[in-house]
């Protein structure tokens, strides 16, 4: 499905199903140097269950046109944007990592318009090493490599992760190139990176939201620890918002990795 936002044209897989305004709507937003497809089974399975989804390629990202986000708050002006330009009143945000704090910064912004709030692989801050920042702008490849090593807690899944004979990190090494390769103005890459570590919004966000929130966190995860969570889950409790957490014995990518688990936590919550 593409929509203009902003005056650019913006993709949102919808899970094979058509989109429906009037139905409920859930918008899945990726992190750094990926795209729709990492929500590939939790979108499809919503869409095929009576919601809407909105599955976004974030501006300049593969089949989505427009400046990359230089910042947070920018792409959440996006979502917002974004919203409207589908003609949805009311949504639930769900994110991922560098998506976690957009759909966080959305949903403080957007207020009631946002029914739900999920953030998987969250941290804030989310301060990323000067020396990674400096290999995705001088060796990206370098950079993807030590990505993907660490957001994993193991390189060879069980067969419901995408199903049998799957590699997951083959796959997403190809995913990183091709979302790199489609962006030939910015390094999408260090951009995002740096987007997420200079956020420092996190805490008044938190506080200021006015639906409930979900966290999803890998025990295993190296990029984003749950202990890096805790500052904002403590945040939304003192301020009286209602807060669920499902911690995964997986890393960063729970999506793929832990499937089932993710998508079950997600609609647990969706239901509540």
């Amino acid at each position: 499905m593409q929509l203009s936002v902003n005056g650019h044209s913006a993709y949102c897989y919808t899970g094979g199903k058509p989109f429906d305004a009037a139905q409920p709507t859930v918008v899945f937003i990726h992190g750094v140097l990926n795209d729709h497809s990492v929500w590939i089974l939790q979108s499809r399975y919503l869409a095929h269950h009576g919601w809407n989804v909105l599955a976004v390629d974030l501006p300049g990202h593969c089949r989505s046109g427009g400046d990359a986000p230089s910042s947070v708050e920018e792409a959440a002006d996006f979502i917002a944007a974004l919203l409207d330009a589908a003609g949805v009143e009311r949504a639930a945000l769900v994110g991922h990592s560098w998506g976690s704090l957009i759909a966080l910064e959305a949903a403080s912004r957007l207020k009631d318009r946002v029914s739900h709030l999920v953030l998987v692989g969250t941290a804030f801050p989310m301060k990323v090493s000067p020396a990674l920042l400096d290999a995705a702008l001088n060796e990206p490849m370098k950079a993807l490599k030590l990505v993907n090593v660490f957001s994993r807690s193991t390189l060879a899944p069980p067969p419901s992760a995408l199903g049998p004979g799957t590699w997951v990190y083959g796959a997403s090494m190809a995913l990183g190139r091709r979302v790199l390769a489609s962006n030939t103005r910015v390094n999408v890459f260090h951009r995002g990176f740096k987007a997420c570590d200079r956020y420092a919004n996190g805490e008044a966000a938190i506080q200021s939201i006015t639906c409930p929130v979900l966290f999803v966190l890998g025990a295993q995860d190296q990029m984003t620890p749950p202990k890096a969570a805790q500052g904002l889950i403590d945040a939304a409790l003192q301020a009286g918002k209602t807060v669920k957490v499902a911690r995964l014995d997986v890393g960063h990518h729970q999506m793929s990795e832990a499937p089932d688990a993710t998508l079950f936590a997600i609609l647990d919550f969706l239901a509540a």
